[in-house]
């Protein structure tokens, strides 16, 4: 008998979905045959019953089968007669087209995380404690929002870009003007901007290994060949940068020098201008992203790349994401002229410019005397949880079965397992155990590697989420020796 492929990238009930989609198309169960209940199916498949449940959704909503109360599901009367020569296929619309959908363990982690109580280690997000919730409703309270609520300038709400002149230069030492700021989303469209714009199909760029860039279905929607630069605990090496330079002719390079996601590393000063100089010399653009600068833990975090660039090649992005709220939909991009231009004719083809109110409150928010408090808070808190995370892993796994890098800053936890295990089967483990996490190959790593964000839990549900890791690490590892 059949049965879904676990090791796939798809997910199990698309496969049984597709499975029975064909049985049915070829006649195998025609119109009106009655299916097992899904419980009895579940069995047969050795899946769980919730996978059913998702994989006749999916086909109700085709109308490929048709469920009555107290009679089961059949294979629907009617979509097999004439109207499937005049009802498209969405399904198949849905997997066509050159935009790819994300990567599948970070679609199911999606999936299971909406249907599931799970305590919540993989979304790279503040927790709502964490987010300035009453500072933003005191600053709204006081002022009566007064602004024109119709579309706004292509770069973005012009009292925003301004006191982003004043947070970028007392907070990062980065001096610009507004005119050089283009207000977006949040990082993924700048890096969606950049991608679409500034480059071109076949074009080969550099990104670091492993890398967020690699959980981008952009880059290979747009066609860009990806190569990759090994981060050590000193970040990229400009001999890397130079020989895939040498060997590709890339046109562009991807950075997250400070807390790189997701190893939490910082590249040291010299790396730094080594870098810069390499790209000098190949009049090579550098796109620095710096989310997570303002987490560092001690108060003093490390200078953005861009404060080291004389010759202009770095475009810096940054967003309210990782240090206020991600709800918020604030990010920016500061760059020359000509590429902010073109940027923001291409953004207001696509939407006419973002929403005004948020944009309001993030100029408020910014300029408030609020904003040191709570990112002092948000150190406080962070560092917290971080040493949380670490106490459980020390405390529930041998130290012969992980390594990790401490960090000072950022969100997140980088781990090596050992030995390896399979990025599959320890994710639905550990989904069976009431946790979830990012497997290390979403971001460009051979199986063996986790990434835990430690921002979007409450602190109480972190030791008994890393418990129940390590009970699925362990069956893990367990069946892994078995049949070794």
């Amino acid at each position: 008998m059949w049965k879904p492929d676990r090791d796939s990238g798809t997910p199990l009930y698309e496969q049984i979905a597709d499975h029975l989609e064909r049985r049915i198309s070829y006649g195998e169960l025609p119109p009106g045959t009655q299916l097992p209940s899904e419980r009895k199916l579940a069995e047969q498949l050795g899946v769980n019953r919730s996978t059913i449940i998702q994989a006749f959704a999916e086909l109700r909503a085709m109308g490929i089968l048709e469920s009555r109360t107290g009679s089961g599901t059949r294979v629907s009367l009617s979509k097999w007669g004439a109207i499937p020569k005049h009802t498209p296929n969405w399904k198949r619309y849905a997997e066509g087209g050159s935009f790819l959908p994300n990567p599948p363990f970070m679609r199911r982690i999606r999936e299971v995380l909406s249907q599931q109580e799970l305590i919540d280690l993989a979304s790279g997000e503040l927790a709502a404690d964490l987010a300035p919730t009453d500072e933003i409703a005191t600053l709204m309270s006081e002022r009566r929002f007064s602004s024109y609520l119709g579309y706004d300038h292509p770069q973005g709400y012009l009292p925003l870009r301004q006191a982003l002149v004043g947070f970028l230069e007392t907070h990062r030492g980065l001096q610009t003007t507004e005119s050089s700021i283009l207000i977006t989303s949040g990082s993924q469209q700048s890096l969606y901007l950049i991608t679409q714009c500034l480059l071109a199909p076949g074009d080969a760029v550099a990104v670091e290994d492993p890398s967020y860039c690699y959980s981008l279905p952009m880059f290979q929607s747009a066609g860009l060949r990806l190569f990759r630069l090994p981060v050590d605990e000193e970040g990229v090496h400009p001999d890397d940068l130079r020989e895939v330079y040498r060997m590709h002719r890339i046109k562009m390079v991807f950075l997250n020098p400070n807390y790189q996601n997701p190893t939490g590393t910082v590249m040291s000063e010299a790396r730094r201008k080594a870098v810069l100089e390499v790209a000098s010399e190949l009049a090579l653009p550098i796109v620095e992203d710096d989310p997570f600068s303002l987490t560092d833990y001690n108060g003093a975090p490390p200078p953005p790349f861009k404060t080291l660039d004389t010759a202009g090649s770095v475009l810096y992005i940054g967003s309210l994401s990782k240090i206020a709220a991600s709800g918020l939909r604030i990010g920016w991009m500061v760059a020359p002229r000509t590429v902010v231009e073109r940027l923001a004719d291409a953004r207001q083809q696509m939407d006419f410019g973002l929403s005004i109110i948020p944009q309001e409150i993030a100029a408020r928010f910014l300029r408030s005397e609020a904003l040191l408090p709570h990112l002092d808070r948000l150190q406080v808190e962070l560092h917290y949880k971080r040493d949380l995370l670490i106490e459980a892993l020390r405390r529930e796994l041998r130290p012969e079965q992980i390594e990790f890098f401490i960090p000072e800053g950022g969100l997140h936890l980088w781990c090596k397992l050992l030995p390896p295990v399979h990025d599959g089967r320890l994710l639905e483990a550990a989904i069976r155990r009431g946790v979830v996490f990012v497997p290390g190959s979403v971001y460009g790593s051979e199986s063996g590697y986790v990434r835990f964000t430690f921002a979007r839990p409450d602190a109480a549900d972190i030791g008994p989420g890393i418990a129940a890791f390590a009970q699925a690490l362990n069956d893990v590892q367990a069946s892994q020796d078995t049949n070794n």
